[in-house]
């Protein structure tokens, strides 16, 4: 996949992910009516230059309004104007061929609830005493599906539990027919992709309006 069908095939999961309307194709990529406070909506740049970011910025006055970008914050920085900040942890779009096959048992002591709502596949552990210890969803379209919103408590992290979620989530959107998985993944989540043999495939940047 180049980087145009991973960034469409990103859009079309992750508006399934977190309920939104479909993206609306624009000239320069995607707009996504998201309806948060704080996250309006975005705009998604599979290619992006000085000019196009530049015109978005200009003509955007929207606090909480976004753009998502397929470059580095180093690059993209000059291009924005005032009111316009990119944050401090860059992002990273990484892929993978997914195998129906692995799903592991998690960790002694801790119960996993696999669910499917609305197309989202959700995975949650539970920790001894009834808690949330992990969670993650993943929502497949098609031949792709995309993981978001992985997440372990601090209580209980270095114990598997991130793994164990993703490896579920990762079997289930193949077993509903996904071939490759595509997420965005921090700084923080880099290790772990790394480690379930998530293949990096370029970087991918924040810009929020905030005046």
């Amino acid at each position: 996949m180049d980087i145009a069908a991973i960034t469409s095939a990103w859009v079309a999961g992750w508006t399934v992910s977190r309920g939104t309307p479909p993206a609306v194709v624009e000239p320069w990529g995607y707009r996504i009516d998201v309806g948060l406070p704080g996250h309006v909506f975005r705009h998604v740049l599979p290619h992006p230059d000085a000019v196009s970011v530049g015109k978005l910025c200009a003509g955007i006055a929207e606090r909480g309004a976004w753009l998502k970008v397929m470059a580095a914050p180093e690059e993209v920085t000059p291009w924005i104007t005032e009111g316009w900040t990119v944050p401090d942890d860059p992002g990273f779009m990484m892929t993978k061929r997914l195998d129906p096959s692995v799903r592991p048992a998690p960790p002694e002591g801790y119960a996993r609830t696999t669910e499917t709502r609305d197309g989202v596949i959700r995975v949650r552990i539970l920790a001894p005493d009834g808690t949330l210890a992990a969670r993650g969803q993943i929502a497949p379209t098609g031949e792709t599906a995309v993981a978001d919103q992985i997440e372990t408590d601090p209580a209980h992290r270095r114990r598997g539990l991130g793994a164990n979620v993703m490896r579920t989530l990762e079997a289930a959107a193949a077993q509903a027919g996904a071939e490759t998985g595509v997420l965005s993944a921090t700084t923080d989540g880099m290790a772990l992709y790394d480690s379930l043999d998530w293949y990096y495939r370029g970087p991918l940047t924040g810009i929020v309006r905030t005046a």
